[in-house]
């Protein structure tokens, strides 16, 4: 009977020991680090530049959730998703009052210089006596000015009408341009076409690029495309609080594109948050980068190595001297 409960007894410390030992690895899990895709380019380069680093600089894995930009923001307030590198406030309805509940938590300013708007060729309006391009629209200033213009854009399903090209429909701003379309008096003359992606979309403005042909339509900065075109915004009114409430009746102000995470990453994940603080790129670098992908047809993988091996006077600011040389190793076999 001794013998039997000194067995018992060993069974039990042991039995004890691998419930500790198991529940010391789970605790010691690191979170997946769950990134925003909400479907263009700039964004999805963000995601691969952050993504690089904290994968080899702090050990995390990290993901990626596609969708909408309204179903990936209202993932993030569920906490399925970890964090936004691009969250483009001024277009989420509820983004103040978000912030202010402490759901999600904004860290910082990704870029400043950004623009939106309705955008034409410029050799539309100046010509390209390179390639033979006269003018076609030399007093296109003003998204008001388009009526005057609809048979310079005509659109081929509707030949009455000229074709605007708004956002992919998913797109919250795609609800801020049908409202402008309306506005400005463009319904009778224009139809307002809705692509089905940004790939679409920047395919139809790239081929009229190519060819000399006239485009008009929604497009934003920084992209691959206004890295590699000419491009001009045509104007609106001065922004103003008053104008923009007034069914936006002015020009989209540059807006705060920052870097915001569920709450749950404060504490879960202290060394990514610190990187997070301090990221920050210009519409030029990253338009630069993405021009760079299309002209040499590589991947959003690569384009952030290449970015990386680039740039390194950017990116060694945002994390400490010993992270930087665990990415710098790991760059050195890419």
């Amino acid at each position: 009977m001794k013998f039997i409960r000194i067995l018992l007894v060993c069974l039990l410390v042991i039995t004890l020991a691998s419930c500790g030992n198991s529940n010391e690895e789970v605790s010691s899990e690191k979170m997946i680090i769950k990134f925003t895709d909400a479907g263009w380019d700039s964004m999805k380069l963000n995601n691969e530049i952050a993504g690089y680093i904290i994968e080899n600089g702090f050990g995390y894995d990290t993901d990626t959730i596609p969708g909408s930009s309204a179903a990936t923001w209202l993932g993030q307030k569920k906490g399925e998703i970890s964090v936004n590198m691009e969250t483009w406030s001024d277009n989420i309805p509820d983004y103040d009052e978000t912030i202010k509940s402490g759901e999600i938590v904004e860290l910082g300013m990704n870029m400043e210089d950004n623009k939106q708007g309705i955008y034409v060729p410029t050799y539309l309006i100046k010509g390209d006596e390179k390639r033979g391009i006269e003018p076609m629209a030399p007093d296109l200033k003003n998204v008001k000015d388009l009526p005057k213009y609809k048979d310079l854009f005509k659109d081929p399903e509707e030949p009455s009408k000229g074709r605007l090209y708004n956002a992919p429909a998913t797109w919250i701003v795609s609800q801020t341009i049908e409202t402008k379309h309306k506005l400005y008096g463009l319904k009778d003359t224009y139809t307002l076409f809705a692509p089905g992606s940004d790939t679409s979309l920047a395919t139809s403005l790239a081929s009229a690029y190519e060819k000399g042909e006239p485009w008009v339509g929604y497009y934003w900065e920084p992209t691959w495309i206004s890295g590699k075109y000419d491009l001009t915004l045509l104007k609106e009114n001065k922004y103003s609080d008053e104008l923009w409430n007034d069914n936006y009746n002015c020009e989209f102000k540059p807006t705060k594109v920052t870097i915001t995470v569920h709450k749950d990453m404060m504490e879960k994940t202290p060394e990514v948050i610190g990187l997070f603080k301090k990221y920050k790129l210009s519409s030029k670098d990253i338009a630069k980068a993405l021009a760079y992908m299309q002209e040499n047809d590589e991947s959003i993988e690569n384009t952030a190595i290449w970015f990386l091996k680039e740039n390194e006077e950017i990116w060694t600011k945002w994390i400490d001297e010993d992270t930087k040389n665990k990415v710098q190793e790991k760059l050195k076999d890419m």
